[in-house]
């Protein structure tokens, strides 16, 4: 069981999103083959392309700062070392839904 209460509401917001991202995806109702301009096509590419890079570089800057910051607390206070692993991952979870971002921006 998680004790701190910071850290049961970002494991729960993050399981949350686990679930209730690809659920709501896949909820939508599929529509009737329409043609579509090759401009549309273009225009998503680069939406999810955005999406992907945008995320990939703000997680990167973020772990980058937390990883600077974490080396000097973890020196100082060696107990701090599985709170640290924590906010270390949680800029991934940016990546996850910026590439689940890029994915429904592509399928749909």
């Amino acid at each position: 069981m998680i004790k701190n209460k910071l850290a049961r509401k970002v494991f729960g917001s993050a399981f949350l999103a686990t679930m209730m991202v690809p659920a709501m995806a896949l909820a939508q109702e599929s529509e009737a083959a329409v043609a579509v301009d090759y401009r549309v096509g273009v225009a998503k590419a680069i939406a999810a392309g955005a999406a992907m890079s945008i995320s990939a570089m703000s997680a990167g800057y973020a772990q980058a700062r937390i990883g600077a910051a974490g080396a000097g607390t973890l020196a100082e206070r060696p107990e701090a070392g599985m709170n640290l692993i924590i906010l270390q991952a949680l800029p991934e979870i940016i990546v996850l839904l910026g590439f689940v971002i890029a994915f429904m921006i592509g399928t749909a």
